[in-house]
């Protein structure tokens, strides 16, 4: 099995994918439409994504799984096809990939307020497996828990893949800065409280994603780091800060702009850099320009 862990280890900086959501939409998906059900029902759609960014010269892409969870799937009466999908997500990205590059499964929240009781903790565990189970089975070198803003939900997801796979782990947190300046997660979870719980529930790799761009990011893995100073930090930043222009959500940084601050990043810290929502495969060609393999 490769291990992206002892890539990093040589002190290689990887490149990793970019917005999947921004281009499964320009591909006809619809509003209130399942993402994930497309790994089946347009296949071709989301292979020629996962390779417009193999193409782009990504190390790393992820899957088209991110609401795969049979918490989220149930919104669409699809949680008995849990597995089905995600297996496929991985096939995909393992076909865009070959053999040389490394595929990390997505694995987003569930929507689920564990401190609120809603479902008990075992439900959430058993679909958390479900679904690591299945990217395994589908190919995935690793997993990434990812835009997550609750620790309880977050342990409880490493702790089930670390548990039920033999796969590497990375988990990612959202942050936003608050109006005294620090960041948060929508839960009040800090950069720093992230670390050390994260590493006791089996993380190989933390670090954080979405709700900003690199200015935002290079503060976030500055506290990360002011923790530990050894554990591989993954970034998946926005395009920016979002602005409305004529009505819709525009993300204002082109590919030149985030290129231009990757060096920032990694002086600081970072060790896996990619997108999120606003980036594209130009972004992600111009990072990886960027940056000397």
């Amino acid at each position: 099995m490769k291990s992206l862990l002892k890539v990093l280890d040589t002190g290689k900086i990887l490149i990793s994918d970019g917005a999947w959501g921004t281009l499964l939409q320009g591909r006809g998906l619809q509003p209130g439409e399942c993402p994930e059900l497309w790994n089946i029902s347009h296949r071709t759609d989301v292979l020629s994504i996962a390779r417009s960014y193999v193409d782009a010269g990504a190390d790393i892409i992820l899957t088209n799984s991110f609401g795969g969870s049979p918490s989220k799937l149930k919104h669409y009466e699809l949680d008995d096809r849990t597995a089905e999908i995600n297996q496929a997500a991985a096939a995909i990205s393992r076909e865009a990939s070959g053999e040389k590059g490394f595929v990390l499964g997505s694995m987003g929240p569930t929507g689920v307020i564990l401190m609120m009781g809603e479902v008990p903790e075992e439900t959430l565990y058993e679909g958390f497996c479900i679904q690591a189970k299945a990217l395994e089975k589908g190919g995935v070198d690793g997993l990434c828990i990812e835009t997550m803003s609750a620790l309880d939900e977050a342990c409880l997801a490493v702790r089930a893949v670390k548990e039920s796979t033999s796969l590497e782990i990375a988990c990612t947190f959202t942050f936003e800065r608050t109006v005294s300046g620090d960041f948060r997660t929508m839960m009040g979870v800090s950069p720093s409280e992230i670390v050390g719980a994260l590493i006791e529930a089996g993380a190989d790799i933390i670090g954080t994603n979405c709700g900003n761009g690199f200015d935002g990011m290079i503060d976030i893995v500055k506290e990360i780091r002011q923790i530990d100073s050894k554990i591989p930090v993954l970034v998946h930043a926005n395009a920016g800060k979002p602005v409305v222009q004529d009505g819709k959500t525009v993300f204002p940084e082109t590919p030149e702009m985030m290129a231009a601050k990757v060096d920032k990043l990694i002086h600081v810290g970072a060790n896996i850099i990619g997108g999120c929502c606003g980036t594209t495969p130009d972004h992600i060609r111009a990072l990886t320009k960027a940056i000397v393999h």
